[in-house]
């Protein structure tokens, strides 16, 4: 299907999200994962929130939407999840991993839809949803918590990528 513009864009950042996580957290020792900013999150629980919500509550919303009619959607609670969720796996490889595994089985629904999937309706928060607009505000809440990573790490992505290049480009006149 050819998507209108505004949700290939989503479709787009959906897609980037795990290598933006990866850029992100790549170069980040343990302590740095687990700095608390003032709300009490770290960039370790923002991925482990990121591969949690995947799981448990974006995939299975969409999914929903597209088997039932009229699904009442929930979020994911995040203090009954703060409380209660499972930590064995917060090695910051696990987490960059399973979500990237995760959300490759959510794209490949989103890749499967068809126009006329994109009007199927739900609820969410109370709220009226489609799929097309569930899929915006999905693309909107990665770019809110990639933000939200990016001040607890102190580098937004370019600034990862643009020290990366200087690294490449002095390593490279050294060796010459």
């Amino acid at each position: 299907m050819s998507l209108p513009s505004h949700l290939a864009d989503a479709l787009a950042t959906l897609a980037a999200t795990p290598t933006t996580l990866a850029h992100l957290a790549a170069e980040a020792d343990d302590s740095r994962l687990d700095d608390l900013d003032r709300e009490g999150w770290s960039p370790r629980l923002l991925l482990a929130w990121f591969r949690d919500e995947e799981v448990l509550a974006l995939r299975p919303g969409l999914e929903r939407l597209l088997a039932e009619p009229a699904p009442e959607l929930r979020s994911l609670d995040r203090a009954a999840w703060l409380a209660d969720r499972h930590r064995s796996r917060d090695r910051k490889e696990h987490l960059l991993g399973d979500f990237a595994l995760q959300r490759q089985a959510s794209l490949a629904i989103v890749r499967s839809l068809e126009a006329r999937h994109l009007a199927r309706e739900g609820r969410l928060a109370g709220e009226p949803v489609t799929v097309e607009r569930y899929l915006l505000h999905w693309a909107d809440r990665d770019r809110e918590r990639i933000a939200r990573l990016e001040a607890a790490l102190g580098e937004t992505l370019g600034e990862v990528l643009e020290r990366r290049r200087r690294m490449v480009e002095e390593f490279h006149r050294h060796e010459h």
